[in-house]
Parts: structure tokens; sequence; C-alpha cells
């Protein structure tokens, strides 16, 4: 067994005492919680002088990644992601060529008066 040294385990040698804090080398901050869908806390500290409207109303949860809100009860819902759609549930979801037609004669007009309109100005 090895002895020797009055340091305790994971401290820094010739460290002091006093740490930053005591030497006012960090501003007064303030904890302000957040929660997200899943119920997780994420706590963030700001300045003590900040004004309120400059504090987020959410941040991004760390362990969950989801978005966190400063309301406990009501907390960001989580994103609803579609499921795989397959080549066959997008044809049934294509336009008739009726539908089409108008949509690309109905963009054709958009740029027409968009270029006519530019040649006046």
């Amino acid at each position: 067994m090895a002895t020797g040294g009055s340091a305790i385990r994971g401290s820094r040698v010739g460290a002091g005492p006093m740490g930053e804090q005591d030497r006012g080398v960090q501003a007064e901050r303030v904890a302000i919680s957040y929660w997200d869908a899943l119920g997780n806390e994420v706590v963030r500290y700001f300045a003590a002088g900040l004004p309120e409207e400059e504090i987020p109303e959410t941040v991004d949860s760390p362990s969950t990644g989801l978005p966190a809100g400063r309301d406990k009860d009501h907390p960001p819902v989580v994103a609803k992601t579609e499921p795989y759609k397959t080549h066959l549930a997008y044809v049934k979801e294509r336009r008739t060529e009726e539908e089409a037609a108008q949509l690309l004669e109905d963009a054709l007009q958009q740029l027409r008066e968009r270029r006519g309109t530019a040649k006046q100005d």
C-alpha cells in the first residue's frame, strides 16, 4: 500500500481554499427549469440581471433531444413522424391530368404577371 502526501484524491496540487466564485470571477446566476414531453427536467443558468424577455421559452433537452418548455404541466409536444410511404401510396396521391394541367397553367400565369410588373418598374 502506497502512502504519502496530504493531497486529497482528485484535488489539484497547489489549489488553495479559494475557488473562482470566491474571487468574484463568476457573475450572479439564476437557475431556470425546463421540462420536456417525457417529464425530464433541464436546468439552464442565466445572468441574474437578464431581462425576462431575453430568457428563451424553449430549449433542447440534452438527454432526449426533444424541445423543453418552462411550463411543467404543459411541455412542448413530441413531433409526430409520418410512417414510411410505399411507392404505391405516392401513386395514389398523384393528381389527375386535368388538375396537373390547371396547376401548370396557374403557375405560368403567375410568372407572366410577375414579368409584366417587373418590366413596368
